[in-house]
């Protein structure tokens, strides 16, 4: 057997311990290298060792593998084999679906076919994606006293489909239901539960929690985790585990967690929803609920009178705000911005349900408690927010494209929160992504963002050879954003960038109309130069732009904010990176304005502390989109001159891959 490049004495454990393991599975004469396409990569030998380590050892584990690491495979070997060993769960939690594809399609089969042991693997998602029969067969008995003609039909469709399918998911159904439809349908956790439903073997949801039971590792995503952490309602003890008992856990894509968690572990209460849950029990246009079904004159008029309410309710709060620059998010500084109208009404209501519900037979019986439990619900968060209750948190109104309202609240700083549930015990959890440093060698920024204050940390570079494989541009002479040149600064220079790759380029920008105005300047360039350009927003989804991209090698794609992580483009139709100026947070957001403040109450310096290292990590996730692959070959365009001109600029620099710059004049 060839020698791996890591001894089995540097491990540090004995013959038979994980990290022995993973030094030799990984190594050049190790199962992996059974492959026929096998590439010996010493930095993910090295990753999955200290995986390893971390695992066997029960403590966490902070680690920045670069592109081309092979990450997924460097957790995913140890994990299972620590979950088969010890007859343990291992959790895998994802941000982006890709990822959570490429595991369970790609990287957790070819794991299966070479770790010479069996093991049971399976995608977790939230419980209203599986439809339950039992909900379906009353739905279907309430007929034209709860759905309109229209609806009938598409649960017609469901019916069908329900004998069909084989995992009852809504991924699987070939149409999209109306909300509405699928609400009344799918699996709730007061309406669904395993007395009512588990017996008959025919409840999906059911059925999937039995495989969950048996399943050696589940992946999830970062919000359906919380969700979970915070009801705690899929098993009944954790048993000292995070979801399960005596379980553990691997976050990739960990740089995603602070935000997803500051949502997750806050509020969010919409006029959209609350009005779409109503209308669950008496819809007044068409004169379909569950009150109608059960007859109940009262609770059709207090549903009304609700209905009325919300409206009201949330007209007043549009009054009271001072929108910000894009007119969707007002921050609420004081308790009780606008007066309680709506909070009595919800109560009210809520216990007709309940009383209604102890009439009703046993299948309405379950729904009409359900939603009560909701409209209750409602009522602690409108007063949570109206009366700021949570210390540390932020509280905002936000509209969407609609014009609708929600109310929302989101913890300041998480690292409070998050710190004991991951960091305070001795249990073993491991944050990794290809991007959690600015350019700090031992991660500080992200590990205190985290609560992972004294937590170990290892950065593992990028095998890609990045000297030879891309180029930084740099343009001495670009104006600075905002300036009365840099619009037209800006499109001359992508012009110039994107004949020099032959198009094949992205062009990431942080304002989606800035995006729109450069489209329109440049359109007649790219007819001319017989590229096709593809813009975000046009009506195309992103992952159908993606798809276009890939199969037009030449095309040119203008994108925001979700083109900047996730995407991943191997090959020629990639090869120019084109980074329209440093990705600042907005700071008239709410939450960014708290954080700002939170800092500087504490004597920091909250542009250096703060809106710096968040502009560093998302210039390196943009940047990260060229080089896929050890053949790739291409330029990084960065058209904001501050890189050059301004003493944090070369923080941005320090943090780019090494390879030659460029600096055009």
């Amino acid at each position: 057997m060839a020698e791996p490049v890591i001894s089995l004495a540097e491990t540090g454990h004995g013959p038979d311990s994980l990290s022995r393991f993973a030094s030799v599975f990984f190594g050049k004469g190790g199962a992996l290298s059974r492959l026929g396409d096998f590439e010996f990569r010493p930095e993910q030998q090295r990753m999955a060792v200290a995986v390893a380590r971390a695992l066997e050892e029960e403590r966490p584990l902070v680690v920045e593998a670069g592109t081309g690491v092979g990450k997924s495979l460097a957790y995913l070997a140890p994990a299972v084999r620590k979950a088969l060993d010890e007859g343990r769960k291992a959790i895998i939690s994802t941000h982006t679906i890709n990822l959570q594809e490429q595991l369970v399609h790609k990287d957790i089969p070819l794991l299966q076919s070479v770790l010479g042991e069996p093991f049971r693997a399976l995608l977790l998602k939230g419980r209203r994606n599986y439809l339950c029969p039992l909900r379906l067969q009353i739905a279907m008995s309430g007929g034209g006293e709860m759905f309109t003609t229209s609806e009938l039909e598409e649960l017609k469709s469901i019916w069908e489909w329900a004998g069909k399918t084989k995992d009852g998911t809504l991924s699987d159904l070939d149409f999209a239901p109306s909300p509405r439809v699928w609400s009344q349908v799918c699996s709730e956790s007061h309406a669904c539960t395993a007395k009512r439903c588990a017996g008959s073997g025919g409840c999906f949801y059911q059925e999937a929690r039995k495989r969950i039971a048996e399943a050696h590792l589940l992946v999830v995503n970062h919000t359906l985790f919380f969700t979970l952490l915070n009801g705690q309602e899929e098993s009944s003890e954790t048993g000292g585990g995070f979801l399960f008992a005596k379980d553990f856990l691997i976050f990739d894509e960990a740089h995603t967690l602070e935000q997803v968690a500051a949502r997750q572990l806050g509020l969010s209460l919409s006029q959209t929803g609350m009005k779409f849950d109503l209308h669950r029990l008496f819809n007044p246009k068409n004169k379909k609920g569950l009150f109608q079904l059960a007859g109940d004159a009262e609770g059709r008029r207090l549903t009304m009178a609700v209905l009325d309410g919300i409206d009201e309710f949330f007209d007043t709060v549009e009054s009271r705000c001072r929108w910000g620059e894009y007119g969707r998010e007002c921050r609420v500084r004081e308790a009780e911005f606008v007066e309680d109208t709506l909070g009595a009404g919800l109560v009210e209501l809520s216990r007709r349900a309940r009383t209604i519900a102890d009439l009703a037979n046993e299948t309405t019986k379950a729904e009409l408690g359900e939603l009560a439990r909701r409209l209750a619900d409602c009522r602690s968060a409108l007063a949570t927010f109206l009366d700021q209750r949570d210390e540390g948190f932020v509280y905002w109104v936000e509209k969407n494209e609609r014009e609708s309202l929600s109310l929302n609240a989101a913890p300041v700083n998480v690292a409070e929160l998050l710190r004991p549930v991951f960091f305070d015990r001795d249990r073993p959890c491991v944050f990794t992504s290809a991007t959690l440093g600015t350019g700090d060698r031992d991660l500080a920024y992200f590990r205190k963002r985290v609560g992972a204050g004294e937590v170990e940390a290892i950065r593992i570079g990028s095998p890609f050879d990045y000297a030879r494989q891309m180029t930084i541009h740099l343009v001495k002479t670009m104006p600075e954003p905002g300036g009365r040149d840099y619009e037209a600064a800006l499109a001359k220079w992508i012009r110039y960038f994107v004949r020099k790759s032959g198009g094949r380029a992205f062009v990431l920008f942080t304002s989606y109309k800035l995006l729109q105005r450069v489209a329109a300047e440049l359109d007649d360039f790219f007819r001319t130069e017989k590229i096709r350009l593809l813009v975000q927003g046009g009506g195309a989804s992103r992952q159908q732009l993606i798809e276009t991209f890939k199969e037009d090698e030449t095309s040119v794609l203008f994108g925001t904010d979700s083109f900047w992580t996730g995407v991943d483009v191997p090959g020629k139709a990639l090869s120019n990176v084109i980074i329209t100026r440093l990705p600042f947070a907005v700071p008239d957001h709410p939450l960014t304005q708290a954080r700002l403040e939170w800092i500087e109450e504490r004597g920091g310096n909250s542009f250096m502390d703060y809106s710096v290292p968040e502009a560093i990590l998302k210039l390196r996730q943009g940047v990260g989109r060229l080089i896929r692959s050890g053949t790739d070959r291409g330029m990084v365009v960065l058209l904001d001159n501050r890189v050059l001109s301004k003493r944090y600029g070369k923080l941005f620099l320090e943090a780019m891959p090494e390879a030659p710059v460029v600096v055009e004049e």
